[in-house]
Protein backbone atom coordinates (compact mmCIF):
# COMPACT_ATOMS: atom_id res chain seq x y z
CA UNK A 1 0.00 0.00 0.00
CA UNK A 2 1.39 3.41 -1.01
CA UNK A 3 1.12 6.79 0.72
CA UNK A 4 2.73 10.18 0.21
CA UNK A 5 4.17 10.20 3.72
CA UNK A 6 4.65 7.58 6.42
CA UNK A 7 5.15 8.88 9.96
CA UNK A 8 6.49 6.62 12.69
CA UNK A 9 5.42 7.95 16.08
CA UNK A 10 2.27 9.79 17.15
CA UNK A 11 3.70 12.26 19.66
CA UNK A 12 4.01 16.05 19.30
CA UNK A 13 6.32 15.77 16.29
CA UNK A 14 4.41 12.97 14.59
CA UNK A 15 0.77 13.96 14.97
CA UNK A 16 1.45 17.64 14.21
CA UNK A 17 3.35 16.59 11.09
CA UNK A 18 0.43 14.34 10.13
CA UNK A 19 -2.03 17.18 10.64
CA UNK A 20 0.05 19.62 8.56
CA UNK A 21 0.65 17.11 5.78
CA UNK A 22 -3.02 16.10 5.70
CA UNK A 23 -3.91 19.78 5.43
CA UNK A 24 -1.74 19.92 2.29
CA UNK A 25 -3.72 17.04 0.74
CA UNK A 26 -0.99 14.50 1.36
CA UNK A 27 -1.93 10.87 1.87
CA UNK A 28 -0.53 10.16 5.34
CA UNK A 29 -0.01 6.95 7.28
CA UNK A 30 0.69 7.46 11.00
CA UNK A 31 2.04 4.50 12.97
CA UNK A 32 1.94 4.59 16.79
CA UNK A 33 2.55 1.64 19.09
CA UNK A 34 0.91 3.29 22.10
CA UNK A 35 -1.61 6.07 22.64
CA UNK A 36 -1.79 9.03 20.31
CA UNK A 37 -0.11 12.06 21.80
CA UNK A 38 3.10 10.26 22.74
CA UNK A 39 4.98 10.82 25.98
CA UNK A 40 3.98 14.49 26.18
CA UNK A 41 0.27 13.84 26.42
CA UNK A 42 0.34 10.47 28.18
CA UNK A 43 3.41 10.39 30.43
CA UNK A 44 5.04 13.80 30.40
CA UNK A 45 3.98 17.41 29.83
CA UNK A 46 0.24 17.16 30.33
CA UNK A 47 -0.12 14.80 33.32
CA UNK A 48 2.82 16.35 35.18
CA UNK A 49 1.58 19.92 34.69
CA UNK A 50 -1.90 18.92 35.81
CA UNK A 51 -0.45 17.55 39.04
CA UNK A 52 1.82 20.57 39.47
CA UNK A 53 -1.17 22.89 39.16
CA UNK A 54 -3.09 20.86 41.73
CA UNK A 55 -0.13 21.10 44.11
CA UNK A 56 0.11 24.84 43.51
CA UNK A 57 -3.55 25.29 44.55
CA UNK A 58 -2.90 23.36 47.74
CA UNK A 59 0.26 25.31 48.49
CA UNK A 60 -1.51 28.65 48.02
CA UNK A 61 -4.40 27.49 50.21
CA UNK A 62 -1.99 26.70 53.05
CA UNK A 63 0.23 29.77 52.57
CA UNK A 64 -2.34 32.50 52.03
CA UNK A 65 -2.04 34.44 55.27
CA UNK A 66 -0.44 37.47 53.59
CA UNK A 67 -3.46 37.72 51.30
CA UNK A 68 -6.06 37.46 54.03
CA UNK A 69 -6.76 33.79 53.45
CA UNK A 70 -6.91 31.30 56.31
CA UNK A 71 -7.69 27.67 55.54
CA UNK A 72 -7.85 25.26 58.45
CA UNK A 73 -7.22 21.53 58.08
CA UNK A 74 -6.57 21.69 54.34
CA UNK A 75 -5.81 18.29 52.80
CA UNK A 76 -4.44 17.19 49.46
CA UNK A 77 -6.07 14.22 47.71
CA UNK A 78 -3.79 12.54 45.21
CA UNK A 79 -6.76 10.39 44.19
CA UNK A 80 -8.76 13.46 43.14
CA UNK A 81 -5.73 14.99 41.42
CA UNK A 82 -5.21 11.74 39.50
CA UNK A 83 -8.86 11.79 38.41
CA UNK A 84 -8.39 15.29 37.07
CA UNK A 85 -5.18 14.22 35.34
CA UNK A 86 -6.91 11.27 33.65
CA UNK A 87 -9.78 13.46 32.49
CA UNK A 88 -7.46 16.02 30.93
CA UNK A 89 -5.44 13.34 29.16
CA UNK A 90 -8.53 11.56 27.79
CA UNK A 91 -9.99 14.81 26.49
CA UNK A 92 -6.79 15.73 24.68
CA UNK A 93 -6.32 12.20 23.26
CA UNK A 94 -9.84 12.39 21.85
CA UNK A 95 -8.92 15.74 20.32
CA UNK A 96 -5.83 14.34 18.60
CA UNK A 97 -7.84 11.42 17.25
CA UNK A 98 -10.41 13.86 15.90
CA UNK A 99 -7.71 15.85 14.12
CA UNK A 100 -6.42 12.71 12.44
CA UNK A 101 -9.91 11.95 11.14
CA UNK A 102 -10.43 15.55 10.02
CA UNK A 103 -7.26 15.48 7.92
CA UNK A 104 -7.88 11.93 6.64
CA UNK A 105 -4.78 10.49 8.27
CA UNK A 106 -4.69 6.70 8.38
CA UNK A 107 -3.66 5.62 11.89
CA UNK A 108 -2.27 2.15 12.60
CA UNK A 109 -1.37 0.84 16.05
CA UNK A 110 1.79 -1.22 16.07
CA UNK A 111 5.60 -1.22 16.07
CA UNK A 112 7.10 -0.07 12.79
CA UNK A 113 10.32 -1.17 11.14
CA UNK A 114 11.97 0.52 8.20
CA UNK A 115 12.78 -2.28 5.77
CA UNK A 116 14.17 -0.15 2.93
CA UNK A 117 14.61 3.39 1.70
CA UNK A 118 10.89 3.81 0.99
CA UNK A 119 9.42 0.86 2.87
CA UNK A 120 7.99 0.36 6.34
CA UNK A 121 6.63 -2.84 7.84
CA UNK A 122 4.04 -2.93 10.64
CA UNK A 123 1.90 -5.82 11.89
CA UNK A 124 3.17 -8.02 9.08
CA UNK A 125 2.08 -5.60 6.35
CA UNK A 126 4.37 -3.59 4.10
CA UNK A 127 3.78 0.06 3.19
CA UNK A 128 5.60 2.39 0.81
CA UNK A 129 6.04 6.14 0.56
CA UNK A 130 8.51 8.50 -1.12
CA UNK A 131 8.96 10.19 2.27
CA UNK A 132 9.29 8.70 5.76
CA UNK A 133 9.37 10.75 8.96
CA UNK A 134 10.78 9.13 12.10
CA UNK A 135 9.33 10.70 15.27
CA UNK A 136 9.66 7.96 17.87
CA UNK A 137 10.58 10.23 20.78
CA UNK A 138 12.65 9.21 23.79
CA UNK A 139 12.54 7.10 26.95
CA UNK A 140 13.81 7.69 30.51
CA UNK A 141 17.55 7.09 30.77
CA UNK A 142 18.77 4.28 33.01
CA UNK A 143 22.08 5.15 34.65
CA UNK A 144 24.36 2.31 35.87
CA UNK A 145 23.22 2.47 39.50
CA UNK A 146 22.71 -0.73 41.52
CA UNK A 147 19.12 -1.10 42.67
CA UNK A 148 17.23 0.47 39.75
CA UNK A 149 14.91 -2.53 39.48
CA UNK A 150 13.69 -2.41 43.09
CA UNK A 151 9.92 -1.87 43.55
CA UNK A 152 10.49 1.44 45.37
CA UNK A 153 12.32 2.92 42.36
CA UNK A 154 10.42 4.63 39.53
CA UNK A 155 11.22 6.74 36.49
CA UNK A 156 9.37 9.81 35.23
CA UNK A 157 6.63 7.59 33.78
CA UNK A 158 6.18 5.40 36.85
CA UNK A 159 6.01 8.33 39.25
CA UNK A 160 2.87 9.54 37.48
CA UNK A 161 1.13 6.29 38.38
CA UNK A 162 1.46 6.67 42.16
CA UNK A 163 -1.90 6.21 43.88
CA UNK A 164 -0.84 7.43 47.34
CA UNK A 165 1.62 10.01 48.58
CA UNK A 166 4.83 8.46 49.95
CA UNK A 167 6.32 9.37 53.33
CA UNK A 168 9.30 10.87 51.52
CA UNK A 169 10.83 11.07 48.04
CA UNK A 170 14.45 10.97 46.95
CA UNK A 171 15.10 12.18 43.42
CA UNK A 172 18.23 11.20 41.52
CA UNK A 173 18.90 14.08 39.14
CA UNK A 174 18.34 17.79 39.61
CA UNK A 175 17.45 18.69 36.04
CA UNK A 176 14.11 19.91 34.71
CA UNK A 177 12.18 16.70 35.39
CA UNK A 178 13.71 16.20 38.82
CA UNK A 179 12.98 19.77 39.92
CA UNK A 180 9.40 19.71 38.67
CA UNK A 181 8.57 16.55 40.60
CA UNK A 182 10.46 17.84 43.62
CA UNK A 183 8.24 20.92 43.51
CA UNK A 184 5.10 18.79 43.22
CA UNK A 185 5.86 16.55 46.20
CA UNK A 186 7.38 19.31 48.30
CA UNK A 187 4.38 21.60 47.73
CA UNK A 188 1.97 19.00 49.10
CA UNK A 189 4.03 18.41 52.22
CA UNK A 190 6.17 15.41 51.28
CA UNK A 191 9.86 15.79 52.29
CA UNK A 192 12.08 15.61 49.20
CA UNK A 193 15.80 15.00 48.76
CA UNK A 194 17.39 15.82 45.40
CA UNK A 195 20.80 14.37 44.56
CA UNK A 196 22.51 16.08 41.62
CA UNK A 197 25.90 15.02 40.25
CA UNK A 198 26.84 18.49 38.91
CA UNK A 199 27.72 21.54 41.03
CA UNK A 200 24.34 23.20 40.36
CA UNK A 201 20.83 22.08 39.46
CA UNK A 202 19.45 22.61 35.94
CA UNK A 203 22.88 22.98 34.29
CA UNK A 204 21.49 24.34 30.99
CA UNK A 205 19.87 27.27 32.80
CA UNK A 206 21.59 30.60 33.47
CA UNK A 207 23.61 30.05 36.68
CA UNK A 208 22.08 33.01 38.55
CA UNK A 209 18.60 31.73 37.82
CA UNK A 210 19.45 28.11 38.66
CA UNK A 211 20.81 29.22 42.05
CA UNK A 212 17.69 31.27 42.75
CA UNK A 213 15.46 28.34 41.79
CA UNK A 214 17.33 26.08 44.21
CA UNK A 215 16.89 28.63 46.98
CA UNK A 216 13.17 29.03 46.28
CA UNK A 217 12.54 25.27 46.15
CA UNK A 218 14.52 24.74 49.35
CA UNK A 219 11.68 26.51 51.15
CA UNK A 220 9.24 23.81 50.00
CA UNK A 221 10.41 20.74 51.97
CA UNK A 222 13.22 20.10 49.48
CA UNK A 223 16.85 19.36 50.39
CA UNK A 224 19.49 19.52 47.67
CA UNK A 225 22.80 17.67 47.54
CA UNK A 226 24.74 19.03 44.55
CA UNK A 227 28.11 17.70 43.44
CA UNK A 228 26.98 14.30 44.73
CA UNK A 229 26.86 10.95 42.99
CA UNK A 230 24.55 8.07 43.85
CA UNK A 231 26.43 4.87 44.62
CA UNK A 232 23.53 2.46 45.20
CA UNK A 233 19.83 2.22 45.98
CA UNK A 234 18.35 -0.25 48.44
CA UNK A 235 14.84 -0.68 49.81
CA UNK A 236 15.90 1.28 52.91
CA UNK A 237 18.14 4.08 51.61
CA UNK A 238 19.88 5.84 48.77
CA UNK A 239 23.64 5.95 49.25
CA UNK A 240 25.62 8.77 47.70
CA UNK A 241 29.08 10.26 47.80
CA UNK A 242 30.01 13.93 47.84
CA UNK A 243 33.74 14.31 47.51
CA UNK A 244 35.34 12.26 50.25
CA UNK A 245 32.15 12.15 52.29
CA UNK A 246 29.31 9.64 52.13
CA UNK A 247 25.65 10.21 52.83
CA UNK A 248 22.26 8.54 52.74
CA UNK A 249 18.72 9.60 51.89
CA UNK A 250 15.35 7.89 52.51
CA UNK A 251 14.15 5.35 49.96
CA UNK A 252 10.37 5.24 50.53
CA UNK A 253 10.05 6.32 46.90
CA UNK A 254 13.03 6.92 44.64
CA UNK A 255 12.57 8.79 41.37
CA UNK A 256 15.39 8.41 38.85
CA UNK A 257 15.30 11.52 36.67
CA UNK A 258 18.64 11.51 34.89
CA UNK A 259 17.52 12.57 31.43
CA UNK A 260 16.08 10.80 28.44
CA UNK A 261 17.43 8.56 25.67
CA UNK A 262 16.35 8.78 22.00
CA UNK A 263 14.30 5.79 20.81
CA UNK A 264 16.50 4.60 17.97
CA UNK A 265 16.50 0.85 18.65
CA UNK A 266 14.52 -1.74 16.66
CA UNK A 267 13.45 0.75 13.98
CA UNK A 268 15.49 -0.72 11.15
CA UNK A 269 17.41 2.51 10.66
CA UNK A 270 20.43 0.56 9.48
CA UNK A 271 18.33 -1.10 6.78
CA UNK A 272 18.05 2.24 5.00
CA UNK A 273 21.57 3.43 5.82
CA UNK A 274 20.39 6.18 8.18
CA UNK A 275 23.15 7.72 10.29
CA UNK A 276 22.45 7.51 14.02
CA UNK A 277 24.06 6.73 17.35
CA UNK A 278 22.97 6.60 20.99
CA UNK A 279 22.54 10.39 20.93
CA UNK A 280 19.90 10.15 18.20
CA UNK A 281 19.31 10.32 14.46
CA UNK A 282 21.51 12.90 12.77
CA UNK A 283 19.52 15.61 11.01
CA UNK A 284 20.20 19.08 9.65
CA UNK A 285 18.09 22.12 10.44
CA UNK A 286 15.65 21.03 7.71
CA UNK A 287 15.09 17.80 9.68
CA UNK A 288 16.57 15.79 6.82
CA UNK A 289 18.71 12.73 7.50
CA UNK A 290 21.61 11.64 5.32
CA UNK A 291 19.18 9.55 3.23
CA UNK A 292 17.05 11.55 0.75
CA UNK A 293 13.36 11.09 1.49
CA UNK A 294 13.89 10.07 5.13
CA UNK A 295 13.37 12.69 7.82
CA UNK A 296 13.40 12.78 11.60
CA UNK A 297 11.89 15.14 14.17
CA UNK A 298 11.67 15.55 17.92
CA UNK A 299 13.46 13.79 20.76
CA UNK A 300 14.67 10.96 18.53
CA UNK A 301 17.12 13.37 16.89
CA UNK A 302 18.77 14.33 20.17
CA UNK A 303 18.51 17.98 19.09
CA UNK A 304 15.73 18.80 21.54
CA UNK A 305 13.71 17.35 24.39
CA UNK A 306 10.90 19.91 24.21
CA UNK A 307 7.43 19.06 22.94
CA UNK A 308 6.92 22.42 21.22
CA UNK A 309 10.31 22.15 19.52
CA UNK A 310 9.36 18.64 18.37
CA UNK A 311 6.14 19.98 16.86
CA UNK A 312 8.05 22.70 15.06
CA UNK A 313 10.48 20.12 13.69
CA UNK A 314 7.54 18.09 12.40
CA UNK A 315 6.19 21.20 10.66
CA UNK A 316 9.57 21.99 9.14
CA UNK A 317 9.95 18.46 7.80
CA UNK A 318 6.51 18.57 6.17
CA UNK A 319 7.16 22.01 4.68
CA UNK A 320 10.37 20.80 3.06
CA UNK A 321 8.68 17.61 1.88
CA UNK A 322 5.89 19.60 0.21
CA UNK A 323 8.15 22.12 -1.49
CA UNK A 324 8.37 24.99 0.99
CA UNK A 325 11.94 25.69 2.12
CA UNK A 326 12.04 25.87 5.91
CA UNK A 327 14.43 25.31 8.80
CA UNK A 328 14.42 25.10 12.60
CA UNK A 329 16.09 27.96 14.45
CA UNK A 330 16.98 26.18 17.68
CA UNK A 331 18.34 29.33 19.33
CA UNK A 332 14.89 30.91 19.22
CA UNK A 333 12.99 28.06 20.87
CA UNK A 334 11.98 28.87 24.44
CA UNK A 335 12.25 26.43 27.33
CA UNK A 336 10.30 26.39 30.58
CA UNK A 337 10.62 24.72 33.97
CA UNK A 338 7.12 24.50 35.48
CA UNK A 339 8.14 24.74 39.09
CA UNK A 340 6.75 27.33 41.50
CA UNK A 341 8.25 29.81 40.72
CA UNK A 342 8.56 29.07 37.03
CA UNK A 343 11.72 29.45 34.97
CA UNK A 344 11.59 30.50 31.32
CA UNK A 345 14.41 31.09 28.87
CA UNK A 346 15.00 31.73 25.20
CA UNK A 347 18.15 32.43 23.22
CA UNK A 348 21.75 32.52 24.37
CA UNK A 349 23.04 32.63 27.92
CA UNK A 350 26.13 34.66 28.79
CA UNK A 351 28.23 31.50 28.71
CA UNK A 352 26.92 30.42 25.29
CA UNK A 353 27.60 33.87 23.84
CA UNK A 354 31.12 33.73 25.26
CA UNK A 355 31.71 30.30 23.71
CA UNK A 356 30.75 31.79 20.32
CA UNK A 357 32.99 34.83 20.87
CA UNK A 358 30.03 37.20 20.67
CA UNK A 359 30.55 40.56 22.41
CA UNK A 360 27.64 41.27 24.73
CA UNK A 361 26.00 43.65 27.14
CA UNK A 362 23.79 42.23 29.83
CA UNK A 363 21.05 43.52 32.08
CA UNK A 364 19.41 42.15 35.22
CA UNK A 365 16.28 43.44 36.93
CA UNK A 366 14.53 42.12 40.07
CA UNK A 367 10.94 40.93 39.75
CA UNK A 368 10.19 42.66 43.05
CA UNK A 369 10.55 46.01 41.26
CA UNK A 370 7.48 45.12 39.20
CA UNK A 371 4.10 46.21 40.62
CA UNK A 372 2.02 43.30 39.34
CA UNK A 373 4.55 40.72 40.52
CA UNK A 374 4.82 42.29 43.96
CA UNK A 375 1.04 42.44 44.35
CA UNK A 376 0.68 38.75 43.55
CA UNK A 377 3.91 37.41 45.07
CA UNK A 378 4.58 39.56 48.13
CA UNK A 379 6.95 37.01 49.63
CA UNK A 380 8.45 35.81 46.35
CA UNK A 381 11.56 36.70 44.42
CA UNK A 382 12.75 36.52 40.86
CA UNK A 383 14.85 38.17 38.19
CA UNK A 384 14.91 38.85 34.49
CA UNK A 385 18.22 38.75 32.63
CA UNK A 386 18.80 39.99 29.10
CA UNK A 387 21.79 39.31 26.84
CA UNK A 388 22.32 41.77 23.98
CA UNK A 389 24.93 42.10 21.25
CA UNK A 390 27.27 44.83 22.44
CA UNK A 391 27.67 46.51 19.07
CA UNK A 392 24.36 46.05 17.25
CA UNK A 393 21.98 46.00 20.20
CA UNK A 394 20.30 42.86 18.83
CA UNK A 395 18.61 40.85 21.58
CA UNK A 396 20.31 37.47 21.97
CA UNK A 397 18.76 35.96 25.10
CA UNK A 398 16.10 36.49 27.77
CA UNK A 399 16.09 34.46 30.98
CA UNK A 400 13.49 34.70 33.75
CA UNK A 401 12.47 33.24 37.08
CA UNK A 402 9.36 34.27 38.96
CA UNK A 403 5.60 33.90 38.74
CA UNK A 404 4.18 32.42 35.55
CA UNK A 405 6.95 33.60 33.26
CA UNK A 406 6.11 30.70 30.93
CA UNK A 407 3.25 32.85 29.63
CA UNK A 408 5.57 35.77 28.82
CA UNK A 409 8.57 34.10 27.22
CA UNK A 410 6.94 33.80 23.80
CA UNK A 411 7.22 37.59 23.47
CA UNK A 412 10.96 37.38 24.02
CA UNK A 413 11.11 34.54 21.48
CA UNK A 414 9.48 36.81 18.90
CA UNK A 415 12.04 39.53 19.65
CA UNK A 416 14.93 37.11 19.10
CA UNK A 417 13.35 35.43 16.06
CA UNK A 418 12.89 38.81 14.36
CA UNK A 419 16.30 40.09 15.48
CA UNK A 420 14.85 43.05 17.39
CA UNK A 421 17.17 45.67 18.82
CA UNK A 422 16.81 47.19 22.25
CA UNK A 423 15.99 50.58 20.75
CA UNK A 424 13.00 49.03 18.98
CA UNK A 425 11.67 47.58 22.22
CA UNK A 426 11.84 51.05 23.76
CA UNK A 427 9.11 52.09 21.29
CA UNK A 428 6.72 49.35 22.44
CA UNK A 429 4.25 50.26 25.17
CA UNK A 430 3.62 47.33 27.52
CA UNK A 431 0.29 47.32 29.42
CA UNK A 432 0.46 48.31 33.08
CA UNK A 433 0.38 46.70 35.52
CA UNK A 434 1.65 43.47 34.00
CA UNK A 435 4.61 41.34 34.91
CA UNK A 436 5.66 41.41 31.24
CA UNK A 437 6.80 45.02 31.74
CA UNK A 438 9.86 43.56 33.43
CA UNK A 439 11.26 42.54 30.02
CA UNK A 440 11.21 46.11 28.71
CA UNK A 441 12.44 47.53 32.01
CA UNK A 442 15.40 45.17 32.01
CA UNK A 443 16.38 46.19 28.51
CA UNK A 444 16.15 49.94 28.86
CA UNK A 445 18.00 49.91 32.19
CA UNK A 446 21.05 48.08 30.84
CA UNK A 447 24.37 49.89 31.25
Amino acid sequence: MTHDLIIIGGGPAGYIAAERAGGKDQSVLLIEKGDLGGVCLNAGCIPSKTLLNAAKHYYYATHGEAYGISVENATFSLEKANELKAGVMNKLRTGVGGLMKKYKVTVIEGSAEITGKNQVSVNGESYEAPNILVATGSSPARPPIPGLDLPNVVDSTGVLNQETLPKSVTIVGGGVIGCEFACFFGSVGVPVTVIEMLPEICPTVDPDIAAMLRKELSAKNITFHTGAQVAAITEQEVRFKKGDESGTAPADLVLVATGRTPNVEDLGLENAGIEFDKRGIRVDDRCATNVPGIWAAGDVTGRTALAHASSRMGEVAVNNITGKSDRVRFDTIASVIYTNPEVASVGLTEAEASERNIPIRKGKFPMTANGRFLAEHSDGSGITKVVVHRNSGVILGVHMIGGVCSEMIFGAAIMIETECRVEEIEDIVFPHPTTSEIIRDTMISMP
